[in-house]
């Protein structure tokens, strides 16, 4: 049996950007998404904090060090810039592998979307 456990989590950081007319996705600072170990391209659920809504996407990278992070396409419209949210990926893993697991899970700084404080 599989089942879905969390791999990875971006804990609170606040939207830069959001851009209704973009083709799609989430942008993330490359810094955010290393750290996280978050992939290129990887589905994402995001969850906002400020209205309850939560979506899926996937993520793509944005410039390092600069701390971006906005919602691109029709999602833009579940946020506002300002808003803060949570960013986390999934897998699917075994029972015997999940209960061993230890998922990835990052604080940045909420007013710089920074690891450096």
């Amino acid at each position: 049996m599989m089942i879905e456990i969390v791999r990875s989590k971006i804990h609170r950081v606040r939207i830069t950007n959001a851009d209704l007319n973009y083709i799609g996705s989430i942008t993330i600072d490359q810094d955010l998404l290393d750290a996280a170990n978050m992939v290129i391209g990887e589905k994402v659920q995001v969850v906002n904090l400020q209205n309850g809504e939560r979506f899926e996407t996937y993520t793509i990278p944005g410039a390092r060090g600069k701390g971006e992070i906005s919602i691109n396409g029709p999602a833009a419209r579940k946020v506002q810039p300002g808003d803060t949210i949570i960013v986390m990926s999934f897998a699917l893993a075994t029972l015997e592998e999940a209960r061993n697991f230890k998922p990835t899970i990052i604080f940045p700084d909420e007013n710089t979307n920074r690891l450096d404080g």
